[in-house]
Formats: structure tokens, C-alpha cells, sequence
């Protein structure tokens, strides 16, 4: 015990040298954005290390950078004259630092990462999927990206494209595939492609008919669903006392009410609640806008988000992120919240941990409830009741009444012709 006390008086305060007013203003400026004392005072340890090194290092502010926040990361530290290891959050919170020096002026703005240059007729199809069709930015980056990987296989001249070369190019991409599911989608977006490159007249046309299909079944697979009792004990493993916790139940409860997609909860507005018709406006895939009935729990679960204690207001965002800067929750933080009730509640044996689940588990519970194929493919804003036929196979009760009896040995199988024997031949002149 006493010799860690002297190993802790020994470690010195480090000095920021001259850069102590770039200290003062960050912190002024941590403080503005909403970080707790505690973690400005972590925040500003880190800074003033950095600058310290740099101080006793003879590299002059102007030359901080990536590249030497990397070899800041890399140096034996001995600056606190006690040796001292600096992990992976110690970096980012430099990092972080740099990046605020670089947006005040005080050191030269960051290069920006030069992206390969995209194909010209590649990157006009991506502008004709977001105004013509209506894509998601993140579906079409994603078509993009599958689209990336099959041009290498089949080149980039449309006029040298031939269904030899297309049907070639994605064996020989199934072969190498990183994923079982990529070659599926990149299929998918190089149909679309070719459609594209056809109306143009840049390519022969029909050539997306070349495009071999994975091979699968429809409906062949179960949706992925929980029971009502376990979505309910989602909803209660969550905390109304906390901040976070009003936030993950109005979250989970807009899921498991009414079959949201993550994107639909995290663009979701102040201004798309109409809290006197008690509905709630969405914006879904292909820019289709609908007006779905406010469940009593949710909306109350809402209130109690919005009129609470909330970390911060940002704009016209409904959910917003616990930790500053307080920013509108992105769709990968909306799958976090149902994975974190998972774990609460204790559930081992979840089919998966994504929205998705919870969106399954409202069609599911509507249809055992006796709501319509029509009218969950409302709720759940589906084009056709084919998808939502998906569902049907789950309704236990009605499949129960349309099943045929299990033939038994009996009487009736006794009267039945025996089958003839495969060996006999085959009746001379007997038509094929």
C-alpha cells in the first residue's frame, strides 16, 4: 500500500506548456455541449497529455494530425514519470480533441480521404433509385457497394456484355463471397443495373434475364417472432425512473405496437405525432407516407419521454442519444435498445436481437388476434399481401382447421389399387 502511494506522488501534473488557453477553451467547450463534470475532467486529462508530448517533443501544434495523434498512441509514455499504457478510448478522446483544434482554426483542417472515383453510369443509376424510385440513402450505398463487387468479374463496357460473361461473372463471385447472402443481393442490384443500362440503350437488351436467381423457396422459412408475455417483459425490464429507460420503453412499445422499421423510429418527429386524432405519422420505404392509430401505451410512454427529464433537445427529433453531444438516435442505436431488453429480461433464447423481431411479433400477435392479411399489410405498410402471407404460418388455429387427416391402415387403404410394380415392362406401343 505505501509503495503505490509513492508511485502516486511521484506521477507529476503534465503542463500544457503554451497551448493551456486551447485547454481552457475546450473544456469551456465541453461543458457548452453537455458533457458532465466528471467526464470534462477525463476529456481535459487526455487533451493535456497530448499537448504535454507534444510540448516535450518539439512538434509544433500545427503539425497535429492523424499522423501524429497515431504516433502519440504508439510512444512509451513516461510523461507522468510512471510507465503508462493508453488504450483504445484514451486515443479517440485525442482524437477528439485534434478534430475540435481543426473545426476552431487553431491546426489545418483534416485531407479529406479521397473515395475512388465511381463509375459515371454507375453513379447516374444511384441518382435515378433515389428520385425516381424513392431508395433509402442506406439502400442504395448498399447497391452500390454490391454493385462494386461484381464489375470487376464482368468489366465496366456495357457493349461487351454478353449473358456468357454476366452468368460467368457471378459464379465467379459466389465462389469468393465473403457472405452466403451476398451473392443474392449483388444478383439483385446487377439486375436492376442492366434494366437501366438497356433503357439507355447502352447495352443488349433483356440481359437481366441472364442474371441466374439464388436458389430458394417462398415462405419456405418461419418468421422470427416472440410470445406476447415476452415482448411484455421487454416493455417492463425497462426503468421510467431514468432518462434511458423512458426513452427504451416508448421505443420498444412504438415497435411492438405497431411494427415500426428502426429508420422509421429514428427519423420519427415532434411534428408527426397528432396528439388530438391520436395517430402517428410515418414515412416508410419508397417514401410512403401513412397515418397509424397511437396505441394508449405508447402515446402515454411517449409524454412521459418527452415531457421528463431529457438529456438534451435536438431540433425537431423525437429520440435523442443519452451521451453528448446529444445528436437524434441513428437505426443503429434503435437496435441497440432491443438488444439491451433482451438482456434485461433475461431471454436466452431470442431468435434474433434486431427491431425486426418485434416487427414480426406485432404481425404475429395481430393475426392471432383475428386481424385480417389486409390489415396488418396496412399496419406494417407492405405492398402486397404476399409478404404479409408470411404470417399466415404462425396462425396455428386456422391451419389446425384446413389440415387433411393423416392417412392410417385400414379398410379404406385395403380398397385402395395397389401401385404396379416399377419392374414390369413397359406395354408395347404404349404412347411416351
Amino acid at each position: 500500500m505505501n509503495e503505490l502511494k509513492r508511485a502516486a506522488g511521484r506521477r507529476r501534473v503534465l503542463d500544457a506548456g503554451p497551448h493551456q488557453a486551447l485547454l481552457d477553451d475546450y473544456g469551456r467547450h465541453l461543458v457548452g455541449v453537455g458533457f458532465a463534470p466528471v467526464s470534462v475532467d477525463i476529456h481535459l486529462g487526455s487533451a493535456r497529455h497530448f499537448l504535454a508530448w507534444l510540448w516535450q517533443s518539439s512538434i509544433g501544434l500545427e503539425d497535429a494530425g492523424p499522423d501524429i495523434v497515431a504516433r502519440f498512441s504508439a510512444h512509451k509514455c513516461r510523461c507522468h514519470s510512471a510507465p503508462r499504457p493508453l488504450g483504445r478510448y484514451y486515443v479517440n478522446r485525442v482524437d477528439r480533441f485534434v478534430r475540435h483544434l481543426a473545426a476552431e482554426g487553431h491546426v489545418p483542417p483534416r485531407t479529406a480521404v479521397e473515395q475512388p472515383t465511381a463509375d459515371p453510369l454507375v453513379a447516374e443509376w444511384l441518382d435515378g433509385l433515389a428520385r425516381q424510385r424513392g431508395l433509402a440513402p442506406v439502400t442504395i450505398e448498399r447497391h452500390g457497394r454490391m454493385l462494386a463487387q461484381i464489375l470487376p468479374f464482368i468489366g465496366v463496357d456495357p457493349s461487351r456484355y454478353t449473358p456468357r460473361i454476366i452468368r460467368d461473372g457471378l459464379l465467379e463471385h459466389a465462389r469468393s463471397a465473403c457472405s452466403v447472402h451476398y451473392p443474392g443481393m449483388v444478383a439483385s442490384a446487377l439486375r436492376g443495373y442492366l434494366r437501366h443500362l438497356a433503357h439507355r440503350g447502352l447495352a443488349l437488351p433483356d440481359l437481366d434475364r441472364a442474371v441466374p436467381t439464388v436458389k430458394g423457396w417462398r415462405l419456405a422459412s418461419l418468421p422470427r417472432y416472440l410470445e406476447p408475455d415476452a415482448v411484455e417483459c421487454l416493455v417492463a425490464s425497462c426503468n421510467p425512473q431514468t432518462p434511458g429507460g423512458r426513452r427504451d420503453r416508448a421505443i420498444l412499445l412504438l415497435l411492438a405496437r405497431l411494427g415500426l422499421r428502426a429508420g422509421d423510429v429514428a427519423k420519427l418527429g415532434v411534428a408527426d405525432i397528432d396528439w388530438q386524432a391520436g395517430t402517428l405519422r410515418v414515412c416508410g420505404k419508397g417514401r410512403q407516407e401513412v397515418s397509424l392509430p397511437l396505441p394508449q401505451d405508447a402515446g402515454e410512454a411517449l409524454i412521459a419521454w418527452l415531457a421528463g427529464s431529457r438529456p438534451g433537445s435536438v431540433g425537431a427529433a423525437v429520440f435523442v442519444k443519452l451521451l453528448p453531444p446529444f445528436s437524434p438516435v441513428t437505426r443503429h442505436v434503435v437496435s441497440e435498445v432491443v438488444a439491451r431488453a433482451i438482456d434485461r429480461a433475461g431471454i436466452t433464447d431470442a431468435p434474433s436481437r434486431g427491431t425486426n423481431l418485434l416487427r414480426h411479433s406485432a404481425a404475429t400477435a395481430m393475426l392471432r388476434g383475428g386481424a385480417t392479411l389486409e390489415a396488418i399489410a396496412t399496419v406494417l405498410r407492405h405492398r402486397s399481401t404476399d409478404t404479409t402471407a408470411h404470417y399466415a404460418k404462425v396462425d396455428t388455429a386456422m391451419l389446425g382447421a384446413v389440415a387433411q387427416a393423416w392417412p392410417t391402415d385400414g379398410p379404406a387403404s385395403a380398397a385402395r389399387p395397389a401401385a404396379p410394380f416399377l419392374g414390369l415392362a413397359w406395354p408395347e406401343g404404349a404412347p411416351c
